[in-house]
């Protein structure tokens, strides 16, 4: 488990996000109870687990801002789990994931009710389709949570602009990743706005943008949280990408290889291609998008992204993007406590191993 924060905020966090499922689980249910399946599996998904950074980024750069607690304020960051669960959502039903976090992606959670419930048409065909809904109900109640979360008014109206800037930007980011596995784009000019615009942006970025527009902070405060935020969500989203490639799915939750599997153009894979003689070239590529890809082709492109120095050359970006976010942070216009808990949570977010 992450450590977050230097109090109990991941245990709000829950608690806020508790208390909002349950009640739409009342509302859904008052419309029909078949609908308790969607309630249940929202709250599975929304509370089973997850590092909480995005709510810890957007509280602390609150706080770092001079705003005072409140469990209003902690009600809406998190908000942004809402929007994190539905990417994840739709993430897994695009790249046919099959677990999340060592449990059934959405979509395979519907098609198995479909499956054990004996309904008619196809089950898979089923479970697709209330992935695409859940996910889209997830973003919708993230607004909803945001809206009345008890933030003040004042408050809400100078979050709304980077909050709905965020949203957008995590869309198009992901059409940007499915459009850039079709093309088969291998540059790592489009591996890193891909990066930038699925992940680093609303992992860190945005967050803290979004506590600093809820603190009502100076223009000094954004450019710093910018400054800070961009370049260690890249290393965030570098440092995932190779856990998706060399990662140990006991502690990922997801199979080996899933993103070679998927065909994912990742920042990685990208380098691994400028490191490679045209023939290597080839049989990464081919290799790349094959769900039949059993456990020796995965150690086979693993070796291809090894040794052609891809990985230590990720590595080494990781820790560029490191220096320059923590050179950030440290000039930044922020209280000591505050600054000391962006730190911690910036080591977390890139030494992880899940």
């Amino acid at each position: 488990m992450l450590v977050t924060d230097a109090s109990d905020l991941r245990a709000r966090v829950d608690k806020a996000l508790g208390a909002f499922l349950a009640a739409q689980r009342d509302r859904l249910t008052t419309i029909d109870p078949a609908l308790a399946d969607v309630s249940a599996a929202l709250e599975d998904f929304v509370l089973g687990g997850g590092k909480r950074l995005r709510p810890a980024f957007a509280y602390w750069g609150y706080r770092g801002a001079g705003g005072a607690d409140s469990d209003q304020i902690v009600a809406a960051v998190s908000a942004l789990e809402l929007v994190q669960a539905s990417a994840l959502i739709h993430d897994d039903l695009m790249d046919r994931s099959d677990t999340r976090r060592g449990e059934p992606s959405v979509h395979r959670r519907f098609e198995r009710l479909h499956t054990s419930a004996g309904w008619r048409g196809g089950s898979a065909a089923f479970g697709d389709s209330a992935a695409v809904l859940l996910g889209d109900l997830a973003l919708v109640w993230s607004d909803e949570m945001l809206q009345s979360s008890g933030a003040g008014v004042a408050e809400i109206t100078r979050a709304r602009p980077i909050f709905d800037e965020m949203r957008t930007e995590v869309t198009v980011g992901q059409y940007l990743d499915v459009l850039t596995q079709a093309t088969a784009d291998t540059s790592v000019e489009r591996a890193g706005k891909v990066a930038r615009f699925k992940s680093a942006k609303y992992t860190v970025e945005r967050p803290l943008l979004l506590g600093a527009s809820l603190a009502g902070a100076g223009e000094d405060v954004f450019a710093a949280y910018t400054a800070f935020g961009l370049p260690l969500g890249e290393a965030f989203q570098f440092r995932d990408d190779v856990l998706g490639v060399f990662g140990d799915p006991a502690q990922t939750g997801k199979p080996a290889g899933d993103d070679l599997r998927e065909g994912k153009r990742t920042y990685l894979v990208a380098a691994a291609f400028a490191g490679l003689g045209e023939k290597e070239q080839a049989e990464l590529d081919e290799g790349l998008g094959n769900q039949g890809l059993d456990d020796a082709g995965v150690r086979r492109l693993r070796d291809l992204i090894r040794d052609s120095g891809a990985l230590a050359a990720t590595e080494k970006r990781i820790d560029e993007l490191m220096t320059a976010s923590l050179a950030a942070l440290d000039a930044a216009p922020l209280d000591n406590e505050a600054r000391q808990v962006l730190h911690r949570l910036a080591d977390a977010a890139t030494r992880r191993t899940v």
